[in-house]
């Protein structure tokens, strides 16, 4: 049922509510006398918003009308806009030279399949992967270790860790963060560094060599162990203890290594700018990841000479130092070989992702353009009831 707006009666009925008289004649007073109109319209004013554009939404607004001449090349501009960014993505990331091996050993036939068994405190086991690049790595090279099935993102895991000890704080040092139990102490003394995440640290040694038909010996190629970790986390995340004297032995002095680690934290490496919490594979290692699989940075192949490629295509060996345990959790161990371009590493999701948006807006905005072009006529011309 259709119903009368008449702007008077409101006016009327709120100057009533409101305890103030709506027109000539008019006392104000209510049944009950005026004191209690009073109450009741000053009660229901205060609940009242304000009578400003803002509040009783009279401000002015824009909205859209969408219409065939809108709508219709807006689906083609992003079509061809998309499109070719896809494809530039794509062929971008095809171009980038990637190659993995799993040395997990599982298979019987793998050249590590009698180092699958190794434990933390088992003798360290060595194997030899033997491979052959069919194409040059031109640019510096990236290699990473890969891991499966590993689960970072674990809410008690990503937890067991004390930023305050890894930053150097020398309190945390001996006393470290109750959120790393059961790795906060072992033999009486406060570990460090503490955690779940440090106890588990990646520790397998990968050698790479070039096989060189007249050379009697495999050539090894130089790893570049520092500069893979992220800045802040090097310079402001992590830092050494502070004392009287630089050595960190003395400065660790009191504190029990993390169970699982064959060394102390301070005894990682000899180079000092790249030994203790400011370790660099001890850094990448503590920024865990998101995902169960993933891969981390371990060492970088440089590129010496512009003229030649930094990985020639030809045969190759891996020496491995087989310790870091993986089959107890049905994991898996990847080394990666790969080169980056301006977009990063290989990834061939986004240039994916691009191609089909811009394809479905482009096949969108010809079903419209059809549509628009048949019926669109016969819609125009029909009368509209008032």
């Amino acid at each position: 049922m259709a119903m009368n707006y008449n702007a008077k009666e409101e006016a009327a009925a709120t100057a009533a509510v409101d305890g103030h008289p709506s027109g000539p004649g008019s006392s104000g007073l209510g049944v009950g006398g005026s004191g209690v109109s009073g109450t009741v319209g000053a009660a229901l004013k205060s609940r009242k918003p304000d009578n400003t554009a803002f509040k009783q939404q009279r401000l002015p607004a824009w909205q859209p009308i969408l219409t065939a001449g809108t709508v219709l090349p807006a689906f083609f501009v992003i079509g061809l806009i998309f499109i070719p960014i896809g494809i530039g993505i794509f062929v971008t990331s095809n171009n980038i030279r990637e190659y993995e091996i799993d040395y997990t050993g599982v298979e019987p036939n793998s050249p590590c399949h009698k180092c699958l068994n190794v434990s933390w405190n088992s003798t360290p086991c060595q194997c030899t992967i033997y491979f052959t690049l069919d194409h040059p790595f031109e640019s510096n090279v990236f290699m990473y270790y890969g891991l499966s099935n590993f689960y970072q993102n674990h809410r008690r895991y990503v937890k067991s860790r004390d930023d305050s000890q890894l930053n150097g704080d020398n309190s945390s040092l001996f006393n470290p963060s109750k959120e790393c139990e059961p790795y906060r102490t072992s033999e009486g003394k406060p570990v460090a560094p503490c955690g779940a995440i440090a106890n588990s640290m990646f520790n397998d040694t990968l050698t790479l060599y070039r096989i060189e038909p007249n050379e009697t010996h495999p050539i090894p190629i130089h790893l570049t162990k520092k500069g893979i970790a992220w800045w802040t986390d090097k310079n402001v995340k992590f830092r050494n203890p502070m004392g009287d004297t630089k050595n960190l032995t003395a400065l660790f002095h009191g504190t029990s290594k993390p169970v699982n680690w064959p060394k102390p934290v301070y005894l990682l490496d000899s180079d000092p700018d790249n030994n203790g919490f400011i370790n660099e594979d001890f850094i990448v290692w503590m920024r865990t990841a998101a995902l169960p699989t993933f891969r981390k940075l371990y060492r970088l192949i440089e590129r010496k000479d512009n003229l030649l490629p930094t990985l020639p295509a030809g045969n190759y060996s891996l020496v491995i130092n087989y310790v870091y345990p993986v089959h107890s959790f049905d994991g898996r161990k990847r080394m990666i070989l790969s080169t980056i371009s301006w977009m990063g590493g290989k990834n061939p999701f986004l240039g994916i992702a691009y191609i089909t948006v811009g394809s479905i807006c482009f096949f969108l905005g010809v079903v419209l353009l059809f549509i628009h072009h048949k019926y669109g006529n016969r819609n125009s011309s029909a009368d509209i009831p008032n």
